[in-house]
């Protein structure tokens, strides 16, 4: 296992500067997984971890040794690709054995081992003899996770592997990936865009966008106390309702008023901040519930309903609240439709409230536990 610190690290292409001074450790045994829009900086972040781009400035430590000039054959580290790099003239063996005698000192008996134990742990000892183009995508795939292994290094850097699959295929693989990580007791590094995979993965994620660390965090915590505005909308599928309010304080209580609402507030850290502030309401859409849902002294509230989307597991509507669109998750069978108007009400554990131009949080109803933050780390 390996601690990796990236300290300020930055990257620039020309005139553009796709690393924005990132401070961020992942810890030993840790799978830290980064998440974000195309073009956001995590696979040149993830490159610059291997040694495949140089860093314009910053430092990164693998185990306390600075290695920023280290050649990346000299780091200990496995790296997997998109679009898995397998050698097409070459069998699933010859591809797996590549390049270990280059960076190791095993002899041809041990490396021949190495394969035959990775390719059991992965289910593909019966493919060892066959090239690439006769394999199927999860198979191939498998191949370039066994090349990974063979080697047993410190860290492994895993850039979108799942990209290329089927869904199916990748929630199977998903599964496969933890139980390996759980197998190998490494440090694993995992950049992805897919935020679902993100969080079922990451004993940690680190949202990023623009080049800019947004928010790291265990998977939970990033769902419950999004950092601002972008990880809120980011993190989870649909994305959280995000709309304009005023907050007033009125009778010693603060209110947020919207033009088809006027709701209090629980007292919490960060309301009279917002109250002086230009703001922004954040509601996930499971904690928004039918009026029938709710107790009776509930605050409830009018929204038209203009799209269901049934999904199996839930029905999502799409509903105008004032000039706004939100989204409502309801049971799967309900027989709302389009056109009716129907009484709804928030979660009061489970508000957001954002500053309007940062988009950093200043709110939220249940404050986060001070432990929450604290790394996650494999013993």
């Amino acid at each position: 296992m390996a601690r990796i610190q990236l300290t300020d690290l930055e990257k620039q292409y020309d005139d553009v500067l796709a690393v924005k001074g990132i401070d961020l450790e992942a810890q030993d045994g840790e799978f830290l997984v980064l998440v974000g829009p195309s073009g956001c900086g995590k696979s040149t972040t993830l490159r610059m971890i291997a040694g495949l781009e140089d860093i314009t400035s910053g430092t990164l430590r693998i185990d306390d040794e600075v290695v920023n000039d280290v050649p990346p054959k000299d780091r200990d580290i496995a790296m997997m690709f998109q679009n898995y790099a397998l050698y097409p003239h070459m069998t699933a063996a010859e591809n797996m054995k590549f390049g270990m005698k280059s960076v190791s000192d095993f002899s041809s008996d041990e490396i021949d081992q190495r394969v035959e134990e990775a390719a059991e742990t992965l289910d593909i000892a019966d493919l060892l003899d066959r090239k690439p183009k006769e394999l199927s995508g999860g198979e191939r795939q498998r191949v370039a996770i066994g090349r990974a292994i063979v080697r047993e290094p410190e860290v492994f850097l895993l850039d979108e592997p799942l990209s290329n699959l089927d869904a199916k295929l990748r929630v199977q693989m998903r599964a496969e990936l933890l139980r390996l990580h759980e197998e190998l007791d490494s440090s694993t590094v995992y950049v992805t865009h897919d935020q679902t995979e993100a969080m079922t993965l990451g004993d940690r994620v680190a949202v990023l966008d623009a080049g800019e660390l947004q928010q790291v965090a265990p998977p939970q915590e990033l769902y419950d106390f999004p950092a601002n505005r972008f990880v809120a909308e980011f993190i989870g599928e649909p994305a959280m309702n995000v709309f304009p309010v005023d907050v007033h304080e009125r009778n010693g209580h603060y209110v947020a008023d919207h033009a088809g609402f006027s709701i209090s507030l629980p007292d919490g850290e960060g309301l009279d901040t917002a109250s002086d502030s230009s703001v922004s309401m954040g509601v996930r859409p499971e904690d928004i519930s039918l009026a029938s849902n709710l107790p009776d002294d509930a605050e409830t509230f009018a929204v038209e309903t203009t799209v269901r989307e049934p999904l199996g597991e839930l029905l999502l509507l799409h509903c105008q609240l004032g000039d706004d669109e939100i989204h409502v998750k309801v049971e799967p069978r309900s027989e709302i439709q389009p056109g009716e108007t129907i009484e709804v009400g928030f979660d009061e554990d489970r508000l957001h409230l954002f500053d309007a131009r940062s988009g950093d949080a200043l709110y939220h109803s249940t404050a986060p536990e001070a432990t929450k933050s604290e790394p996650v780390v494999t013993e």
